[in-house]
């Protein structure tokens, strides 16, 4: 491949530049440890899987009658299912479905994979509300009680994304080494991201996590999630 060769920032997606990342400079390559070995023991992770499973059991039986509702105003909303699967990428490059409520109209991506802006038509009224306070990842926890992700770990990502952060950052790759998680450290100190160009960015963030991973960094990002949540702070 060329080296000259460039990638563009809004590579499947036709929103606009947001304006935190409008001229900023393209992320500095991040240099990662191939000694880096975020699942220092077996038995840790495992604990770390039951703690993460009996929590998202506990979240569905306690939010059942929120899903019961929001269900039924997805339903109502307009054609197409109330839960939405898409294909994602987990630990080790394994491909997985992951569960969200639908936000959007039905079969609202054709052709090549879009990201979404906050303000445009493919997103319906309630999903707009499901968005803003992070609602339409209840189902993530399905996820979870299946092994395929944990409460706090990097947002998984579609390999059609992927393969352009990594032309442009190759340091992604040390992400797939842990499972993906409903909460990130890059999702709650940078947010949403647009565009490739903010994926970039946002892969600081993570990376940061991922070579300072402890049960304690896990709980304060819990917190700065529920302080997101309430101030609605999600896309």
């Amino acid at each position: 491949m060329s080296k000259n060769k460039k990638i563009s920032i809004f590579a499947g997606n036709n929103c606009p530049v947001h304006p935190y990342s409008y001229g900023r400079r393209k992320p500095d390559i991040i240099k990662t440890s191939t000694n880096i070995n975020p699942d220092k023991t077996l038995i840790n992770e495992q604990i770390r899987q039951l703690a993460d499973i009996l929590f998202s059991l506990i979240e569905l039986l306690v939010l059942s009658p929120v899903i019961l509702i929001l269900g039924i105003l997805i339903r109502l909303s307009g054609k197409g299912p109330v839960i939405y699967s898409q294909d994602r990428i987990g630990k080790n490059g394994r491909p997985f479905v992951i569960y969200k409520f639908r936000s959007m109209v039905f079969d609202a991506e054709t052709g090549h994979p879009r990201l979404s802006c906050t303000d445009e038509e493919r997103i319906t009224r309630i999903g707009k509300f499901l968005r803003k306070y992070r609602i339409d990842e209840i189902p993530n926890f399905i996820n979870v009680i299946k092994g395929e992700m944990s409460i706090v770990g990097p947002r998984p990502e579609r390999k059609f994304f992927i393969d352009q952060i990594m032309e442009r950052n190759s340091g992604f790759a040390e992400l797939l080494k842990i499972k993906p998680g409903i909460t990130s450290w890059g999702q709650v100190k940078y947010g949403y991201a647009t565009n490739v160009g903010q994926m970039l960015e946002r892969l600081e963030y993570d990376l940061y996590y991922l070579k300072n991973k402890s049960l304690w960094f896990d709980i304060k990002i819990f917190f700065y999630t529920i302080g997101t949540i309430l101030k609605g702070k999600g896309l």
